[in-house]
């Protein structure tokens, strides 16, 4: 139960993965793929990882339903997904200028 929030946010963390790879096309190069890859393995074991610590946290209210840990936990993943592509994107092009 604890993975479900990643389970059902998979395609879009895929959708927004590919839009972060592919966008800017130039340039690419060695450099570029690995920045690109290592955010992008960053970004989705910080998911995980806020996911697992949002359900465990148990902050959302479970009289009204069980529900709600699922949804912490889901927007806690998507918040951490978002935040590391968010600060990714102005330095890869910091990072790109100076190489």
């Amino acid at each position: 139960m604890p993975f479900l929030a990643v389970v059902l946010f998979l395609p879009w963390f895929l959708l927004l993965g590919a839009l972060f790879w592919l966008f800017p096309r130039q340039p690419r190069n060695a450099r570029r793929t690995a920045f690109d890859a290592t955010t992008l393995v960053i970004a989705f074991v910080l998911s995980v990882l806020g996911m697992q610590w949002g359900y465990a946290l148990g902050l959302a209210d479970v009289g009204t339903g069980a529900i709600w840990k699922q949804v912490l936990a889901t927007l806690v993943a998507y918040g951490a997904f978002l935040f590391v592509l968010t600060v990714a994107i102005p330095l890869r092009s910091w990072w790109l200028a100076r190489h």
